[in-house]
């Protein structure tokens, strides 16, 4: 257990062998694409939709791949169109499954925003995810650090973090243990995947305490 009784190991997750590097990964990392009705490939950010699974992992350059070489008909076994934009698709859908479970922590009492909101969660050790966006000033967001044993993201817009908290936009947040958050973190990192230019880190005992 991790300061503030936060649980840092998980269950074995499930693997799947991504078709573009060959590398077998836990489901978390990748990214399930099913062939629609009109034979196109479809992206399936909820890992809900019917139909035999073909995973690629969470990588902008992986999907890329996949695209450019013919990597899914080959896959699946049978001629399918996967098109050129696959990739911007589902970064589109990333993106908004991040703001989604945001907005339904925020909706329980599990998410803040605001500098000082966030700050006095960051004191008090009550956060466990610190975001801010990614087109937010570098000078107002370092002045917040990541909360120690927890995790750092800025994959999304201020645009896209006001979405999630019901404003125009949102330069911090922060996310509290427990709840939604762990889905929120998992997400984040297959976005960051995708989207060019997001971090997301996590910070362990091996960090300087705050």
């Amino acid at each position: 257990m991790s300061r503030g009784g936060r649980a840092t190991e998980r269950p074995t997750e499930p693997e799947r062998k991504c078709i573009a590097t060959g590398a077998s990964l836990p489901i978390v990392g990748l990214v399930r694409f099913v062939v629609g009705p009109d034979g196109s490939i479809v992206p399936d950010i909820l890992g809900k939709l019917p139909g035999r699974g073909v995973w690629v992992s969470a990588e902008r350059g992986a999907i890329e791949k996949a695209v450019k070489k013919g990597l899914f008909s080959r896959a699946a076994k049978q001629k399918v169109q996967a098109s050129g934009t696959l990739v911007d698709e589902v970064e589109r859908q990333l993106a908004q499954r991040v703001v989604d479970l945001v907005s339904l922590s925020r909706r329980s009492g599990a998410a803040v925003t605001g500098y000082e909101k966030v700050k006095d969660w960051l004191v008090k050790d009550v956060a466990e995810v610190l975001l801010q966006a990614s087109d937010g000033s570098e000078r107002g967001k370092t002045k917040l650090r990541p909360p120690y044993g927890g995790h750092y993201f800025d994959c999304l817009t201020a645009s896209e973090l006001g979405l999630a908290f019901g404003r125009q936009t949102v330069i911090h947040g922060a996310l509290a243990s427990g709840g939604l958050t762990q889905r929120v973190v998992e997400e984040a990192q297959r976005l960051k995947g995708v989207r060019k230019n997001s971090v997301v880190a996590a910070t362990g005992k091996d960090k300087k305490a705050r």
